[in-house]
């Protein structure tokens, strides 16, 4: 007060040095804040950092990265002006209530950072990518935010804010419409979670967003997936509950990608093997016991049943098209790379207008992509490159070099 006479003394009237007072004692107390801030920033919180960083735990850098501290230290101005609101004579009450409004909204961003920090921390264990937690967060942050601003209102309005929440009943309807996606979407990652539907490293499929990669995030409104060209898509959370989508996991976890392919046999190049196609074939490992064990058992069924073997098409007979397929998966079962105790087979299909399809299923033990499209590559090359060796022919689409060898012959 002795301030404030000390100026009407010698200014002209009472704005003058009203206005002259005011200034004086927001000036001061804000260069108490900006010495309070050098003293906090560069001396308390670099001893806390130092002592964070120098100590045997890791979770705790989290605090530093999501500056939890230099948020906690923004609390201090509000306090001073606070204290020394009785300055402001007439507005006393005024300074003190922005003030509070201040502090609140300061810790409300200190919440905000330590959910950051929670979330940073609980993603360095590995159950965060079959529980995340981030939609829940999130959760919690709105809920931060919706508080905060019924406080700051109840202090606006000097009522209490029990009062204030006792009139959202009403307007429960016109909550639930403005926040239909939010809610939608809270339910929907709720599902997903608790469900056990969706992980953060899954690798999905959506064709109808053109989504397929990894999983990178899981939040409360949308699902982040890379896809393999390294684009990013962003699909909404509850579409992953409303529509369908294809979760790769559960190959995975099993431990084999699975092989479904097929090519063509020429049909005009089927015939039952003669004696010297058997002697060929016995000489191949992966047939040698195959072809003595069949022989010794057709030729016991013709013996038995007197049929006249003069002519091939009577009794039992080998054909290179059976021998082919039980090469191949005996080839297939002693390859290594193929997943132990899987189904192996060598499927004939029904014949089409381009031959007779031979498809093979099996499983590839790694399901890395690159090695997969490798070792499958791999078997299909060879399959391919032996065909000629049992009188097979694989069909294709005459080409320009097909016609060309008809010009010339």
């Amino acid at each position: 007060m002795d301030f404030y006479n000390f100026l009407s003394e010698r200014l002209p009237n009472e704005s003058a040095a009203g206005l002259v007072y005011y200034v004086s004692i927001t000036g001061a107390l804000m260069l108490i804040c900006a010495a309070m801030n050098i003293i906090i920033n560069r001396v308390l919180l670099k001893i806390i950092s130092k002592i964070i960083r120098n100590n045997k735990y890791k979770w705790d850098d989290v605090l530093l990265e999501t500056k939890v501290f230099q948020r906690i230290a923004l609390i201090v101005p509000g306090v001073i002006f606070y204290s020394f609101a009785l300055f402001y004579y007439g507005f006393q009450v005024m300074v003190q209530r922005i003030a509070v409004i201040y502090v609140f909204i300061v810790i409300s961003l200190i919440l905000k950072s330590l959910l950051d920090a929670i979330d940073k921390i609980y993603r360095q264990n590995p159950v965060s990518k079959e529980r995340p937690i981030k939609g829940l967060l999130q959760i919690l942050e709105i809920g931060v935010y919706l508080i905060t601003g019924i406080i700051i209102v109840s202090i606006l309005v000097d009522k209490n804010p029990i009062y204030l929440l006792s009139g959202l009943g009403a307007a429960t309807a016109i909550v639930s419409f403005i926040f239909k996606d939010l809610i939608v979407g809270f339910v929907s990652g709720i599902q997903l979670t608790w469900n056990d539907m969706l992980r953060i490293g899954d690798w999905v499929e959506m064709p109808k967003y053109g989504a397929d990669g990894d999983v990178l995030e899981i939040t409360l409104y949308s699902v982040k997936i890379q896809n393999w060209d390294k684009t990013i898509s962003t699909i909404p959370t509850s579409a992953f509950i409303t529509d369908s989508f294809k979760n790769w996991r559960g190959m995975r976890d099993y431990g084999g990608r699975r092989v479904k392919r097929s090519f063509y046999i020429d049909m005009t190049s089927i015939k039952i093997c003669t004696q010297e196609m058997i002697e060929r074939f016995k000489k191949i490992d992966y047939l040698k016991d195959y072809i003595e064990d069949r022989v010794r058992e057709i030729e016991k069924y013709n013996e038995e049943n007197k049929i006249n073997t003069e002519l091939p098409i009577n009794g039992r007979q080998l054909t290179n098209l059976g021998v082919f397929r039980v090469y191949i998966s005996n080839y297939l079962k002693n390859r290594v790379d193929l997943l132990q105790g899987s189904t192996t087979m060598v499927r004939q299909l029904a014949p089409g207008e381009n031959g007779i399809p031979l498809e093979l299923y099996l499983f590839i033990a790694d399901t890395r992509w690159v090695n997969y499209e490798s070792i499958q590559a791999d078997i299909f090359d060879h399959i391919l490159a032996v065909v000629d060796f049992f009188d097979l022919r694989v069909f294709q689409n005459p080409t320009g070099y097909d016609i060309k060898q008809l010009k010339q012959d």
